[in-house]
């Protein structure tokens, strides 16, 4: 597993709101997509027990292989994502993000590894991008969580 991506960051919130929040995979991932940068459009086209795929105004999101560890006091989420912007970028990475439960309320933990993308612009993307995303996907999470009313 080469690690492209690795961060954390606190959540103010309760551990129980991250387990709710994952029972409806499609609408949880499409809330979190949403909070992206540069997202302006996100809809879900289609859910299933494993897998997710959201259309955004940037292009098409496939995450599959969706497996969730739920216990007491921690999540895990782990999952491939293919993403095509446009006909320029096919990138395809993995997430595991660990979520558990702290005395400040969530500690949220993320890598994401194995990132291949296509063409020069995919090239920038693998070299230049990662900090930039990984932050914006753990910005996401936090806001996500610590706004939403579910």
């Amino acid at each position: 597993m080469s690690v492209w991506f690795e961060g954390s960051n606190e959540i103010d919130c309760n551990i129980q709101k991250v387990k709710l929040a994952l029972e409806n995979l499609g609408e949880h991932f499409t809330d979190v997509v949403s909070l992206m940068p540069g997202m302006k459009q996100v809809e879900l086209v289609e859910d299933g027990k494993d897998f997710v795929t959201i259309k955004t105004n940037e292009g098409l999101m496939k995450r599959t292989n969706i497996s969730r560890r739920i216990e007491e006091k921690s999540v895990a989420v782990e999952f491939d994502e293919e993403y095509r912007a446009g006909r320029m970028v096919s990138t395809h990475s993995h997430f595991i993000h660990e979520f558990n439960a702290s005395s400040n309320g969530v500690s949220h933990g993320m890598v994401i590894s194995n990132v291949a993308a296509s063409g020069f612009l995919g090239f920038l993307y693998r070299k230049l991008g990662k900090s930039n995303m990984g932050k914006a996907f753990l910005k996401s999470y936090k806001t996500y969580f610590e706004e939403s009313t579910q």
